[in-house]
């Protein structure tokens, strides 16, 4: 009996020494004195060794739910992540806490992965970040028979679903991993997930009585508005002068980002900067830091942007062009508002972008014929033959395989995508630092023409580590130290390599590098039909964005609630179907607020819609018309109006 007391004290000693260390740790690394909604019912159950699902919206603090206990456990938290960037990201913002935390990918050299790992053999290391394609990996997997694992955690973990257009079939191995090499407890985190994927994910990750988790979908502070116009630029124009808080604009292409932004800064719009994947590295973080630590600055961005980026203040999100799904959507808005303080969510459309897009997304999707075609070229260009593993990376000219392939550049890069995610081909369509490896000694260096030598003998001088391994170097920094032009140092560099004396790859240009040997009857028979339901889930998104959009009589908040599965017969009261619907049943709203905004000053038609941004433009100069009528509202010229 005494025994029984004893381990009962000591299970309660560590229970209260467990509650202190939690929010210890909540306060020391992220300035916390306590956790949001399910949070911390989430991390005791992973500390207390349980299967868990949790389905978390957008800025409810998904990353501390997997952070938190792996600093508390013993051994390293394996975190699987679909997404290069989003690992690489969160691994920064780790290290810049204070925390030990490392990522895995293709990119990396050999000796780099051996570093990683053994600092996680060693206990160091507290979270490793890794693809789902690394768990079939022969060499991971002895590596982790020696590493010990506190828990696993499936970040995205909707990506499993075939019902999504995210859908990953490498994290389909996560089950078989799981009961062959890691029977840990696991940790599985969405953000959006309908209830037909949240039984897929219970089912394929092999999850046991797992306890869930979910916070509601509903986020009433923020005002859902859709509107329908043509000229879209000047009405972003007219929004921002009279929205100064810090907001984001998405847009589908960097293109548009860069054009938007230059649009704006010519109209005077000195805080707005824009950000997609195509940056350097460096400018990337420059840029997305700015934004964090800003008031005001709004950033103009590719969804690239976005994830894992926690900021409280941001008042307004506008997407300057569709969303490709309700998921996007609805985890693009909730980065506005988190502090819970009104905002507002502003899409903007016209019927020409969506016939548009409808060609893009056909213009985009190959036919098997063509799939086939674009993987073939990609393979022949680098002389790749059947069942061989080239070692190499190269650069990758997209223009030469849609010529040679005659598919257009949108199907090629959708297939090169495709083979990326299924770890077929690492595809880098980053800007990162060049890299050379030279096939020469120092000493055979006077055996080349004079120009030859000379230029082997500078890099040598100038690129340390180069006689023993592959370098990463930056042309520009080495043209300026050796005074002269940067397409010459490159051209010089090019000419090595086609003579095979040396490797070099632009880092400012798109590159490939091939993971797996080739296979062409795999990429017929395997991976073509799920390349196919790939394309068949785009297009089902896309409809039912476009139904989303186009629906006018239910209040916008109760149709996201219905998409999750979450029954609700509450509208939000704030969105603009649901004050157009207001109108109908209590009068007209719209007169009230226009001769309520009036009361403020003369105005423009222009500067009322900024203000009541919630009304199309259209209603409100129907209304001003139907006032002055009425003698309600008088003209001071030709486009101001004031109060009678």
């Amino acid at each position: 009996m005494a025994f029984f007391v004893l381990i009962k004290y000591f299970y309660t000693m560590n229970a209260k020494r467990y509650q202190q260390i939690k929010f210890e740790y909540l306060n020391q690394f992220w300035g916390y004195s306590e956790f949001r909604d399910q949070q911390e019912g989430i991390i005791d159950s992973i500390v207390e060794g349980k299967d868990t699902l949790a389905l978390l919206p957008t800025g409810a603090g998904k990353s501390l739910c997997f952070q938190l206990p792996a600093l508390f456990l013993e051994g390293t938290c394996l975190v699987i992540s679909p997404l290069l960037a989003l690992m690489r990201d969160q691994v920064l913002q780790l290290k810049s806490l204070g925390i030990e935390a490392e990522y895995l990918s293709s990119e990396l050299e050999d000796l780099e992965m051996e570093l990683i790992l053994s600092r996680c053999k060693e206990g160091i290391t507290k979270l490793l970040f890794v693809s789902p394609e690394r768990l079939m990996n022969p060499l991971f997997l002895r590596h982790m028979e020696e590493i010990e694992v506190s828990f696993l955690a499936v970040d995205e973990a909707h990506c499993i679903s075939e019902w999504g257009q995210d859908f990953r079939p490498s994290y389909q191995h996560i089950k078989r991993f799981r009961e062959e090499f890691l029977p840990v407890p696991c940790l599985a985190l969405t953000a959006t997930a309908t209830p037909q994927v949240l039984e897929e994910i219970k089912t394929k990750l092999a999850l046991r009585n797992p306890r869930s988790f979910q916070r509601s979908f509903r986020r009433d502070n923020i005002q859902i508005a859709i509107e329908k116009l043509s000229d879209k630029y000047q009405r972003l124009h007219e929004l921002l002068r009279s929205h100064q808080d810090s907001g984001l604009v998405y847009v589908r292409t960097r293109k548009e980002a860069e054009n938007l932004s230059e649009f704006l800064r010519l109209r005077g719009h000195d805080r707005v900067d824009y950000y997609h994947a195509g940056l350097p590295g460096m400018e990337k973080r420059r840029r997305q830091s700015q934004w964090l630590k800003s008031s005001n600055q709004v950033l103009i961005s590719t969804n690239a942007f976005g994830m894992g980026i926690d900021k409280t203040n941001v008042r307004l999100v506008v997407h300057f062009t569709i969303p490709n799904s309700i998921e996007n959507y609805y985890q693009e808005i909730g980065r506005a508002g988190r502090d819970s303080l009104p905002s507002l969510a502003l899409l903007l459309w016209s019927e020409e972008e969506t016939t548009e897009f409808n060609r893009i997304l056909k213009n985009q999707m190959p036919t098997k014929e063509q799939y086939e075609r674009i993987i073939t070229m990609l393979y022949s260009i680098f002389q790749v033959a059947e069942g061989e593993l080239a070692e190499k990376s190269f650069m990758l000219d997209i223009e030469k395989i849609k010529r040679l392939s005659r598919c257009s550049g949108a199907k090629v890069r959708n297939v090169i995508q495709f083979l990326h995610h299924q770890e077929l081909i690492y595809f880098n369509d980053y800007k990162s630092p060049s890299t050379l490896e030279l096939f020469i000694s120092p000493e055979e260096i006077e055996q080349f023409p004079g120009t030859q030598a000379s230029a082997l003998e500078t890099l040598y001088r100038n690129l340390p580590g180069l006689s023993k391994q592959r370098t990463h170097f930056s042309e520009a920094a080495l043209a300026g130290k050796l005074g002269i032009g940067l397409e010459s140092l490159k051209r010089t560099l090019q000419t090595l390599g086609k003579s095979e004396h040396a490797h070099y790859i632009d880092g400012s240009l798109p590159s490939v590098k091939f993971l797996k040997p080739r296979d062409s009857r795999a990429i017929t028979f395997r991976y073509y039909p799920l390349f196919e339901q790939i394309q068949k889930n785009k297009v089902q998104k896309w409809e039912e964005i476009n139904y989303f959009i186009n629906e006018s009589t239910t209040c916008k908040m109760a149709l996201i609630l219905r998409y999750f599965g979450e029954a609700s017969q509450l509208e939000c009261q704030n969105c603009y179907v649901c004050k157009k619907n207001n109108e109908s049943l209590h009068g007209s709203a719209i007169h009230s607020d226009l001769l309520e905004a009036l009361s403020q000053g003369p105005s423009t038609l222009e500067q009322l819609s900024v203000r009541m941004s919630l009304y199309p433009k259209n209603e409100l100069l129907e209304t001003l018309i139907q006032l002055l009528d009425e003698e309600k509202v008088k003209m001071k010229d030709f486009r101001t109006y004031a109060r009678a």
